[in-house]
C-alpha cells in the first residue's frame, strides 16, 4: 500500500470535498481515502453524508483531535468544553502543546490510545457525543496495512 497523505485546514465538509476532487482530478490509484475532522462546531452530518456517497472514510474526533492525543497519556470520558478544554488537559502530559505534533512523545502509547479510543464505548458515536475519537480506525488500517 502506498501511502500519501494531503494536509489542508478547512470546514469538514470542504475537506471532503477536496478528498473527492483530489481522487477524481489524480491518475492514481487510491484503496482508501480518509479526512481526519473535529467537530468544533461544524455541521458534521452533512459532512459525512457526502462523504459516504463518495467513499471517503472520515476520522471524527469531538470536541477536537486533540481528545486523540489526550488518549495517548489517560483515560478520559467526561465532558471537554472544545479545543480549549482538551488542550487545558493536554497540557499536564505535553508541556506547551500549541498544535505543533511531535510524534516522539506520541507513538510509543499508539497502542494505549486506540484500546482507550475503543473502551470509551462510542465507536461509530463520533459525531454526537463529546468526547469521543474514530482516529483509532484510521490507525488500524495504516499500521495494518502490508
Amino acid at each position: 500500500m502506498h501511502r500519501k497523505v494531503k494536509s489542508k485546514v478547512d470546514s469538514p465538509e470542504n475537506l471532503v470535498r477536496y478528498a473527492v476532487e483530489l481522487r477524481r482530478h489524480r491518475d492514481e490509484e487510491f484503496d482508501e481515502v480518509w479526512c481526519v475532522v473535529d467537530v468544533d462546531e461544524f455541521d458534521i452530518e452533512r459532512a459525512a453524508g457526502l462523504a459516504r456517497r463518495h467513499g471517503v472514510q472520515l476520522a471524527v474526533s469531538n470536541p477536537c483531535f486533540e481528545y486523540w492525543l489526550l488518549l495517548h497519556f489517560k483515560d478520559h470520558v467526561s465532558f471537554l468544553d472544545g479545543y480549549k478544554g482538551v488542550r487545558a488537559v493536554l497540557g499536564k502530559y505535553v508541556s506547551g502543546y500549541d498544535k505543533k505534533l511531535d510524534f516522539t512523545l506520541f507513538e510509543p502509547k499508539v497502542e494505549d490510545a486506540v484500546r482507550r479510543a475503543k473502551d470509551a464505548g462510542r465507536i461509530g458515536q463520533e459525531h454526537a457525543v463529546n468526547p469521543s475519537t474514530g482516529v483509532w480506525r484510521l490507525v488500524e488500517r495504516v499500521v495494518d496495512a502490508p
